[in-house]
């Protein structure tokens, strides 16, 4: 006689997950990128040396910053997997090891006074973008496997499984967007300074840009849509806790389906959003100075998005009432 060993529980995606859950190398680069983000933030209040027009450190505490909720966000979440554990695990420490390369590549080029990013004017340059650049890709493989294994997890809750889910994959569209910043612009190819690549569209980098973060405020960026579709990794599940706790005084939110169809109409808007954002960069037009095209396309995604959602609760609404006729 043969029996069958039973199907793991569904993950129930916990807030409080315990320690030894917690993907360990992740973990433990969260903290030590923290720490980075404490050091770098002295660096950027002392150091008044500038690179391209800013802080030379302003560019290593936006990274650690990142990095360390980056991190933390996928520490937590393989931490639930109850199927291929053991190639998220790898996945996941795969994404450690990239990430810290990264990173210290960063560090070292502003510890140098020299960019990082898109620079090849000198073979020490290169050298640190060529690393750079195989880490970064390397971690874009490494966040999808971990992805498709998270679509093999199920969850129990089936509003947080769809943002977790939607949420990863949007994040990995989002990272994959860095790479249209790597290919030399006209006026790199017309004039070589030894710089292949670029933030801003229609400018040189550099320009005036909003505060620590740099974004430019004369043309197009491609920061943002890259740094916009990969925190939905965070936006989305805590659009799913906020409507978690709504539910405690909005009855129709008790409804996990309710909670669902809010979700997923949030992350159909939040791409909808990524997609305009990378259109308005790569138009050349600046986030603070929309276009009407930009604006009304903007509009049609919040009304689309607010029928959507008057849609969810309405159908909410019905089956409770049919539920409890009296």
């Amino acid at each position: 006689m043969t029996t069958t060993a039973p199907a793991p529980a569904p993950a129930d995606w916990r807030l409080d997950l315990p320690p030894s859950r917690w993907h360990r190398p992740l973990l433990v680069l969260g903290i030590l990128l923290a720490a980075l983000t404490a050091a770098t933030f002295v660096g950027w209040l002392v150091d008044d040396r500038e690179l391209l027009g800013v802080n030379l450190w302003e560019k290593p505490l936006k990274f650690a910053i990142s990095g360390t909720i980056y991190a933390v966000t996928w520490a937590w979440i393989i931490g639930h997997f109850t199927r291929w554990q053991r190639a998220a695990w790898w996945a996941g420490t795969v994404i450690a090891v990239t990430l810290a390369i990264e990173l210290v590549v960063i560090v070292g080029a502003a510890a140098a006074g020299i960019t990082s990013h898109f620079n090849v004017s000198t073979p020490l340059a290169t050298s640190l973008w060529s690393i750079m650049a195989t880490a970064i890709t390397t971690l874009w493989v490494a966040t999808f496997i971990a992805a498709v294994a998270l679509w093999r997890n199920p969850g129990a809750d089936p509003a947080r499984q769809a943002a977790i889910r939607t949420g990863v994959a949007i994040s990995l569209l989002g990272m994959g967007l860095a790479f249209l910043m790597t290919s030399p612009n006209a006026a790199q190819l017309s004039d070589f300074q030894g710089i292949a690549g670029a933030h801003a569209v229609g400018v040189a980098d550099g320009g005036p840009g909003l505060p620590l973060i740099g974004w430019s405020t004369v043309a197009g960026d491609l920061r943002i849509p890259h740094f916009i579709g990969m925190h939905a990794l965070q936006a989305l599940p805590m659009l799913a806790l906020l409507l978690e706790l709504g539910a405690r005084r909005v009855p129709l939110l008790r409804d996990a389906l309710v909670r669902r169809g809010l979700v997923l109409t949030g992350a159909g808007a939040y791409l909808a959003i990524v997609g305009l954002v990378t259109m308005q960069a790569l138009r050349g037009h600046s986030i603070v100075a929309p276009d009407a095209l930009t604006l009304s396309m903007g509009i049609a995604i919040a009304a689309l998005a607010l029928a959507v959602s008057l849609g969810v609760l309405a159908a909410g609404s019905r089956r409770q009432r049919v539920a409890s006729p009296h």
